[in-house]
């Protein structure tokens, strides 16, 4: 399994990103508490929405208000999960997760963001086998004091699959059914996360440089900044100094 890290924001603008992000998350957690009812112990889709919103540092206020307003609407927004596969400049592959009321004005987007910008969406399944369906559970090393071997007897004693270290962070995955309890279990013996939630984690990596990384960059902007697109999932790698040459 390649290094993977999550993808950040790069445009300074801390704030509205966050913003934007509770709001996708609130829709996931709507979404999940329309279809499958208001309780976490007996909607596990509802359950890992919640995690993934408490890992973002999402107020539970929050949480709550979108939970109650998919039990007393009645009529109201109807959402469906969609992900759109593509490929990026210089051949990276991309997986584009919506939540969207209407498919066809989301497809047409997403293909939009692709073509704009050197890329194009394919069908379903086109770049999806270079994947892997995983919980990751990302754990600073530097907030925690805890050694290589303490850390991996800690992940497989609660359930974790795999841990892959870094020099600052620990990442820790675990199958999707298997997410929940180790997330809680490790959180029971004081760790906190980076970041935790269910990826699309790459297989292996496609190194970008030059103007294919430049597109990129752009591309993985212009799909944040869509209302509909919940998460990204891309193989690309590039390198620090690269990043800096760009601004990153």
């Amino acid at each position: 399994m390649p290094k993977f890290k999550l993808f950040k924001d790069r445009k300074g603008k801390a704030d509205q990103a966050r913003n934007n992000k509770f709001v996708k998350l609130a829709r996931e957690i709507y979404m999940h508490a329309r279809r499958g009812g208001p309780y976490p112990e007996a909607n596990l889709a509802l359950k890992n929405a919640i995690a993934n919103a408490r890992a973002e540092q999402m107020p539970i206020e929050n949480i709550e208000r979108a939970i109650k307003r998919a039990t007393a609407t009645a009529g109201g927004e109807d959402y469906e999960e969609i992900i759109y596969e593509g490929y990026g400049p210089g051949g990276v592959a991309i997986m584009v997760k919506c939540l969207t009321d209407n498919r066809n004005r989301t497809a047409a987007d997403v293909r939009a963001i692709f073509n704009k910008r050197g890329g194009n969406m394919g069908e379903s399944g086109c770049v999806s086998y270079l994947f892997d369906e995983k919980g990751l559970l990302v754990v600073s090393r530097e907030a925690h004091d805890i050694d290589e071997d303490s850390m991996l007897m800690a992940a497989i004693d609660a359930g974790a699959e795999d841990i892959i270290v870094n020099e600052d962070l620990y990442e820790i995955l675990t199958a999707p059914a298997d997410f929940i309890k180790v997330k809680q279990a490790l959180e029971g013996s004081g760790l906190t996360f980076e970041s935790a939630g269910i990826r699309w984690l790459p297989r292996t990596t496609v190194k970008v440089e030059g103007e294919n990384a430049e597109k990129l960059l752009k591309m993985m902007d212009a799909f944040d900044d869509n209302d509909d697109v919940h998460d990204v999932f891309a193989n690309y790698e590039i390198d620090d100094e690269e990043l800096a040459k760009l601004g990153g």
